[in-house]
């Protein structure tokens, strides 16, 4: 194989290339060297590194061959880029597979970057929080993100991890981003915000290799860029792979969700698909995950292990100073509140609110309505709608967000709480509502009625309607702002349900998640409302 990367004048021609460019190459053959082989790398020139990856690499398979790429190239091959180099290396030997991150310019000096900092983790525990630490504003998948990472940085070691700009590698999270991940907390003085790059450093200068380790994801990652990266290395870097599984809505109602949400959530499917385990948020989750599981061995894939690990609530009880303040902020006065929790896309079903309001309102009923939640897509004609009823004099007001001191203490002032999701994961404001002992109107399928109905012969606490008949929705309404005995004894059966802390959930997630093991049965274990 003389002239080719094989023969002797081939790695010494690549030797010397390595040599002339610097020291970063020969940093990333010795870290890589010593996980292949098992042995200490010798302090010795390119060349000789380059000899002992070509026998490390002889007759190996598509697992060593992207730890390799990886480390070399310092960003997470997809999986085209593997079998392309384990194909190469049948031809023209391992070096050859590897001759392009070996003399990249990507990094260095003429590409204007610094070569990063590649740590190969072995045996730890890797949880990937990547959105989360970019906000400290909380959707409800970022919710549950940062309660379980909270609890497992207190009673684990996990390496907190995000991803780089381009979606292509995982990376340390800085001091403020993992602060941001775990607390939601604002960034201490001279500190970058969570996302923004630290003062003199890239956001890609230290990148992390997960081989034979645990990858946990407690968010939903839909970048289909990030996605490849993640198929990849669930099929091939010998690590365990595990999610936690919110729901599949932008499959099952892909009509209510933004434009190109399926096609990203697709891709997150296609990595999902190589992992593990999922811990689905619900009985209803688990099971659209099943459902999808069912299509894979069409694919010839078998598909994660999937159990439902439901969701806990604690509520707050806020202080007569906290209600004070909220009573203040809400601004109801002596009228009855209905409470209405979400984002505003149209999933929320907020329009159809809104109009069992107006229905409600024309025939003299009096009460106030507040939404709380952020800005989504597609809710200008929410906005435009509320516009027009605040014009009439309406009592209605939509807030972006409340800390979270003034949102438990809207949940115990409200009437009553509205939420008529067309579908769900889970519903955290319908839980949230009866751990609070405040009654809720809600849709009467999927984890919506698991949550109202009770998984384990507890229920109660809310009235169930069709979400896409505006009049049942009005009449359910009417009942629980006129009845009292209604609303009461609805109020008694929330305040009965059965508690279930997050330090049970992020426990049984992490056993399940890292561990492989089973949760408890619901006759054996504390049950979320509505659980299983």
């Amino acid at each position: 194989m003389t002239g080719r990367l094989g023969g002797v004048d081939g790695v010494a021609s690549l030797g010397a290339r390595i040599d002339h460019r610097g020291a970063c190459r020969r940093a990333a053959l010795r870290t890589l060297l010593p996980v292949l082989t098992g042995r200490p790398c010798p302090d010795a020139g390119a060349a000789t590194l380059l000899r002992l990856l070509e026998e490390a690499l002889a007759g190996a398979g598509p697992e060593q061959f992207w730890l390799a790429l990886a480390v070399l190239d310092a960003r997470l091959p997809d999986h085209p880029a593997v079998l392309r180099a384990v194909r190469a290396a049948r031809l023209d030997g391992p070096l050859a597979a590897l001759h392009r991150p070996l003399v990249s310019r990507r990094w260095g000096r003429r590409a204007g970057t610094r070569w990063p900092t590649v740590e190969i983790r072995t045996h730890d525990v890797l949880v990937d929080v990547h959105h989360t630490a970019q906000s400290s504003f909380a959707t409800g998948i970022q919710r549950v993100a940062r309660q379980s990472a909270l609890r497992w940085t207190r009673d684990h070691d996990p390496v907190l991890v995000g991803w780089t700009p381009d979606y292509t590698a995982l990376r340390r999270l800085t001091e403020g981003e993992a602060r941001a991940a775990v607390h939601g907390a604002s960034p201490a003085p001279g500190e970058p915000a969570p996302g923004e790059p630290v003062p003199g450093a890239r956001a890609d200068d230290h990148v992390v290799v997960p081989w034979r380790a645990t990858y946990v994801l407690p968010e939903l990652a839909a970048e289909p860029e990030r996605a490849r990266r993640q198929l990849a290395m669930a099929e091939f870097s010998g690590s365990a792979t595990a999610v936690i599984g919110f729901d599949c809505v932008p499959l099952t109602t892909a009509e209510t969700t933004a434009y190109g949400m399926s096609g990203g959530f697709a891709w997150n499917l296609a990595a999902v698909a190589r992992m593990d385990r999922v811990a689905a948020i619900s009985t209803s989750a688990a099971t659209e995950y099943r459902g999808w599981r069912q299509m894979l061995p069409g694919a010839g894939l078998r598909g994660p292990d999937i159990t439902p690990i439901p969701l806990p609530v604690e509520a707050d009880d806020p202080s007569a100073e906290v209600l004070a303040e909220a009573r203040e902020l809400l601004g109801s006065g002596d009228l009855p509140m209905v409470l209405v929790v979400g984002s505003h896309e149209p999933r929320k079903n907020h329009l159809a609110v809104l109009h069992a309001a107006e229905l409600l309102w024309r025939d003299g009923v009096r009460f106030t309505v507040t939404f709380v939640g952020g800005n989504s897509w597609n809710s200008e004609r929410f906005f435009a709608r509320v516009a027009e009823l605040q014009a009439r004099r309406r009592p209605v007001q939509s807030l972006s967000a409340l800390p979270d001191r003034l949102l438990w203490a809207a949940y115990r002032l409200a009437r009553c709480t509205v939420f008529p999701s067309l579908n769900e994961g889970f519903g955290l404001p319908v839980a949230e509502s009866l751990a609070s002992g405040t009654p809720v109107i809600t849709s009467a399928f999927g984890s919506m009625l698991e949550l109202a109905a009770g998984g384990h012969g507890a229920g109660g606490g809310a009235l169930l309607v069709d979400p896409r008949d505006d009049h049942d929705l009005a009449r359910a309404l009417r009942r629980l702002l006129t009845d009292d005995e209604l609303h009461g004894r609805l109020s008694q059966e929330a305040q009965a349900l059965p508690v279930r802390t997050w330090d049970q959930y992020a426990h049984e997630a992490w056993q399940y998640l890292v561990d492989g093991v089973q949760p408890k049965g619901p006759d054996e274990a504390t049950a979320a409302p509505g659980g299983t």
